[in-house]
């Protein structure tokens, strides 16, 4: 797969012209099509959402964490796959998505975050906004937007190994970077030789919905995760990454099993009650006999855990009798009940 590179070490700081203790040491890495100079390694980090608390954690960098935000509904599984005691220990700055006053109190040199996963102009917190503050904004390769206004400008998993290739830069832990792809692709080639079936499974990811659905095209980690579980997503022609589409288009796609993600404030029980109440859905095979899996949001959005989301669905179509049965035994199960 390939990575993100870092680019030329810069010395630039407030020291003297020869670098004193001072100095601070800055790289150039692409991120979102762009280069941008980020200090190395950050010391202290802001970051947003489940999926890039994940991502730290997964590196070993929580101690460079200096606040985070969004991080409750996402406590379970993160304590689950990293430890309750790493979990609590994060200092959390915001219960929700952060706002400019949020993010400075903790004095970041860098934050972490994604379009629509903490930024938004609306909000008043952008790459540019948090760079006039001396902040710099790494951005979710897969939240890049691209010049029509859609998010994604690579495939899923090949955006996974940029952001942790070049956070592997930014934290110095390139090392563990290399090891996490490393690990991920050998659960992936596992995936890829699993006994396949007469017909490939449509899953449909379902986020939340009522009038329209959210769920996830071709540039999003549902992407990667039900391909490498070994079927094809049923929304895998639209070139986004969370959008919207309309109940017709569910009903068209006739999938054989419907993955959800655990997104409040719409339950579990609230989306398959939806599902079975719609007289547009409620005959449809997988509606009727119950083929459904809940999985944590920060499984679903771009980071390490979209490896045990396939794992997991792989057995999900097993059970099914959707898929044969394979050696595939999830090394976290995070399947969620009924709630």
């Amino acid at each position: 797969m390939a990575g993100a590179l870092a680019l030329g070490v810069i010395l630039s700081g407030c020291g003297d012209d020869s670098g004193g203790d001072n100095a601070r040491s800055t790289t150039a890495i692409e991120n979102c099509g762009g280069q941008e100079q980020f200090p190395v390694p950050a010391e202290r980090i802001f970051v947003n959402d489940g999926n890039m608390t994940s991502m730290l954690l997964q590196l070993g960098a929580q101690d460079r964490i200096a606040g985070v935000s969004d991080l409750e509904r996402h406590r379970d599984v993160l304590s689950q796959v990293y430890g309750k005691d790493v979990v609590d220990a994060l200092p959390v700055a915001a219960e929700s998505y952060p706002t400019l006053e949020n993010i400075i109190a903790r004095t970041p040199d860098v934050m972490v975050a994604g379009w629509n996963y903490g930024y938004k102009q609306e909000k008043g917190v952008t790459p540019d906004i948090l760079r006039s503050k001396g902040i710099a904004p790494y951005i979710l390769t897969e939240s890049c937007r691209r010049d029509d206004g859609a998010r994604g400008i690579v495939p899923a998993w090949e955006a996974l190994d940029t952001d942790l290739t070049n956070l592997g830069v930014l934290t110095g832990e390139e090392v563990t970077a290399k090891e996490t792809m490393a690990d991920i692709d050998t659960r992936l080639a596992a995936l890829a030789q699993a006994p396949k079936g007469d017909k490939v499974p449509t899953v449909f990811l379902f986020d939340s919905g009522t009038n329209e659905i959210y769920t996830s095209g071709s540039y999003g980690g549902p992407q990667a995760i039900i391909s490498a579980a070994g079927a094809r997503n049923a929304t895998e022609d639209v070139q986004d990454t969370w959008t919207g589409v309309s109940w017709e288009r569910l009903v068209a796609s006739r999938p054989d099993f419907f993955a959800f993600v655990d997104y409040p404030p719409q339950t579990f029980a609230d989306k398959v009650n939806v599902l079975r109440t719609n007289p547009a859905t409620k005959d449809l095979p997988a509606v009727k006999e119950g083929r459904f899996l809940n999985l944590p949001y920060a499984t679903w959005t771009s980071g390490p855990l979209n490896v045990d989301a396939a794992e997991n669905l792989r057995k999900a179509l097993e059970t099914a009798n959707l898929l044969p049965e394979s050696q595939i035994a999830p090394r976290h199960d995070l399947g969620l009940p009924l709630s």
